[in-house]
């Protein structure tokens, strides 16, 4: 059976982000993320929002945006608020207009994902998949992680340059993941291609660009069925078998729902990770003094990453849909509204971080927000966690002499951002 995926709701969220980035607030503050120059760093205007503005009403976006750490946390740890974009007042416009485009409904036939549900529905999906990322079940892909990263720099023996993106921050995720579902080593390239050309639902892109993602992931659908399929059969110790079993066990995940899961940790996990790594690096060479001290003490790695995660993590926003009319910190708000959280400046916000422009991997208790907070807080962050502290501890060791080759070009993403091409010496 074909199934028939959906861009999904980060269609909407881009579309949420072409509004802002004409919205004009009344400090004189402009809001623009697409632009070249916040994408490689956001971080000063998100200072000038936070202070001026921290609870900017946007027209646009017929909500508010966030700043502020102690408010975006209220709001993601509050359940009356809601991830599903059908609360908003404007939805019937934007399903509309996706229509029009030819886009499908992204939550008809159970083909929204779990990161726009609320519960139970989130809650039966989060159980059915949760178990593959607990601390314990994500340390034993630990020898699998270490097996991909030798992989991957080994061949770099002999050289003196590497491009960090695509050689190493980018396959990395995905074969470790690749591996998890159960994806026979033959078709690992294809799947790659699927994994890369649906990255496009999350980016910057023309219609004509997420129409090619939508044929790439409907690849991916046929592809995906036939393993799951194959599982049916003759089960094995992987996700995707675990994913068939719950399905037959009677706990309602459809072929849809299992589907859409599988791309959910197919494209946010891998492209979430990619980005960490690269942005994590690029910060440890821009701060030598953090990386000798990473080289000297390796036992601090893991709490780095954290630190890393704060700092300059992938993620720059979320939201939540005003589901009735309520106050939040003496504002209004109005059902049907949408709050756009951001959380890369709640992550630098002095009033819950010392010296939150500065990077210490030595900084204890880094309660940040980079990964989520409450009920949606980020399945694979265990995963994440491991994949970018082995990458982190290889390149470390391997490399003493690493070291910036060139410019860094970003990539289009204002949702997740991070280098698109970061060219390494050593």
């Amino acid at each position: 059976m074909s199934i028939r995926v959906t861009l999904d709701s980060a269609l909407h969220t881009v579309e949420l982000l072409a509004k802002l980035a004409v919205e004009r607030v009344e400090t004189g503050l402009v809001f623009n993320p697409v632009r070249p120059e916040l994408r490689a760093n956001p971080h000063p205007f998100y200072r000038r929002l936070r202070e001026k503005d921290p609870f900017h009403r946007s027209r646009a976006a017929d909500g508010w945006v966030l700043s502020r750490y102690a408010d975006v946390v209220s709001v993601l740890g509050d359940r009356s608020f809601s991830a599903d974009e059908r609360h908003l007042r404007r939805w019937p416009r934007l399903r509309a207009r996706n229509a029009r485009a030819g886009l499908p409904d992204p939550y008809a036939s159970e083909r929204a994902s779990m990161l726009r549900l609320d519960p139970p529905d989130h809650t039966r999906l989060r159980n059915l998949v949760s178990k593959a990322f607990t601390p314990r079940a994500v340390e034993r892909m630990r020898p699998v992680v270490e097996k991909y990263v030798e992989e991957l720099l080994g061949p770099l023996s002999g050289r003196r340059e590497m491009e960090l993106v695509g050689e190493f921050a980018a396959p990395l995720p995905v074969s470790v993941i690749a591996e998890m579902l159960g994806i026979p080593v033959a078709d690992r390239e294809r799947f790659r291609h699927w994994s890369d050309e649906a990255v496009r639902t999350l980016g910057d892109h023309t219609l004509a660009d997420r129409r090619r993602a939508l044929a790439a992931m409907e690849e991916l659908g046929v592809y995906l069925e036939g393993i799951a399929e194959e599982r049916r059969r003759e089960p094995r110790e992987d996700l995707l078998s675990a994913l068939v079993r719950a399905e037959e066990e009677g706990d309602r995940l459809s072929r849809n729902e299992l589907f859409t899961t599988c791309v959910l940790l197919l494209v946010a996990g891998n492209e979430t990770t990619t980005k960490l790594i690269g942005n994590a690096i690029l910060a440890l060479l821009e701060h030598p003094e953090q990386l000798a001290l990473l080289r000297e003490e390796p036992a601090r790695i893991p709490g780095a990453v954290e630190e890393l995660l704060r700092y300059d993590g992938p993620v720059q926003l979320t939201s939540r849909m005003v589901t009735e009319d309520r106050e939040l910190r003496g504002r209004p708000l109005r059902r049907g509204q949408q709050l756009v959280l951001l959380l890369a400046a709640a992550n630098r916000d002095p009033a819950q971080f010392e010296q939150p422009e500065r990077l210490d991997v030595a900084r204890a208790d880094v309660r940040h927000v980079a990964l989520g907070h409450g009920i949606h807080f980020c399945l694979g962050a265990q995963l994440a966690r491991l994949e970018t502290a082995l990458a982190l501890e290889a390149l470390a060791t391997r490399f003493p002499r690493l070291r910036l080759a060139g410019p860094v070009v970003w990539g289009d993403h204002t949702v997740l951002r991070g280098p698109r091409v970061l060219p390494l010496a050593f």
